[in-house]
């Protein structure tokens, strides 16, 4: 009776323990990590198999999981740093445990693995995209000519403009893309808004502070970009504005840019057919307070 009673708390115990499942999503980094003999994986498609059954008995047994990317030169970095054997299961758990708290994640919820997986690389992307522009913004250092910090500077203008623009948006779901092309790369970050049926509207912290971070870079640099609000109301057509980046402000796009914007291939210059039940207009007025001299 005694053993029963404490194989039942461990079942218990079990569920009450949260964990983190490092992922392999794809073929290449899979070869990388089976050059460790204790990674005893056969094949990709296998070794998502057995992942996705893991995490379904998991959910089953009522426990919580989080789905986090495994880098494996990430993990040759963070075993040299510590001095780890990269052969070593105990290694890959104590990575993985890192990762929990430091990279990018996605909680299991019973999803397919199929979609779960492009949601995971999404938000590596997003995250790295946030690093990526918070280091150049940190790198710009202080105006030669009034010495306020330039990345500062530029992220607080660049949030009064979210406001703003969210603001002055029509009622409805709405979500606006910003891209900024100017930096060695080109970075593109998206915020949702959604509205709430209490008049309120339901952003994502950490999106709205990757794509605050993304506008305050392309401000700070007066590099080439813009932004893009559409916003979709039930039985309506859906309504798209936008704005390019004129020196450290906003400049609205007139009706025919955006038309022209949407309807061209990015990558061919080809016209493709616009839309249809999508009005193409000018955005609103902000009424944007009188901006500061550009920093230097």
């Amino acid at each position: 009776m005694a053993l029963t009673d404490r194989q039942l708390m461990r079942r218990v115990l079990r569920r009450e323990i949260a964990g983190t499942i490092g992922l392999l999503t794809d073929e290449h980094d899979f070869r990388a990590m089976k050059r460790y003999r204790s990674f005893t994986f056969d094949d990709h498609p296998t070794y998502l198999r057995q992942v996705e059954d893991l995490l379904r008995v998991r959910a089953l047994h009522g426990t919580h999981t989080t789905v986090a990317l495994f880098d494996p030169q990430e993990y040759a970095d963070f075993c040299a740093a510590g001095h780890l054997d990269p052969d070593l299961p105990a290694s890959r758990s104590r990575f993985t445990a890192q990762l929990a708290t430091t990279g990018p994640t996605i909680p299991y919820d019973g999803q397919p693995l199929a979609d779960l997986l492009p949601a995971l690389v999404d938000e590596a992307v997003r995250q790295a995209t946030w690093e990526y522009a918070a280091t150049l913004l940190a790198r710009l250092g202080s105006c030669a000519t009034c010495g306020e910090d330039i990345g500062r500077a530029a992220f607080q203008r660049a949030s009064d403009l979210v406001v703003r623009i969210l603001d002055t948006a029509p009622p409805g779901d709405r979500h606006l893309v910003c891209s900024v092309t100017g930096t060695p790369e080109t970075l593109v970050a998206a915020l949702h808004a959604d509205d709430e049926t209490d008049s309120t509207e339901q952003v994502d912290g950490a999106e709205a502070l990757e794509f605050t971070t993304v506008l305050a870079l392309g401000l700070a640099t007066r590099g080439p970009g813009g932004l893009v609000m559409r916003t979709s109301t039930p039985g309506g057509p859906d309504r798209v504005y936008g704005w390019r980046m004129r020196g450290d402000g906003l400049e609205p796009l007139t009706a025919g840019e955006v038309f022209d914007a949407y309807c061209t291939d990015a990558e061919s210059g080809d016209l493709i057919a616009p839309e249809s039940g999508v009005d193409y207009s000018v955005p609103p007025d902000l009424e944007e307070d009188p901006r500061p001299d550009h920093h230097h």
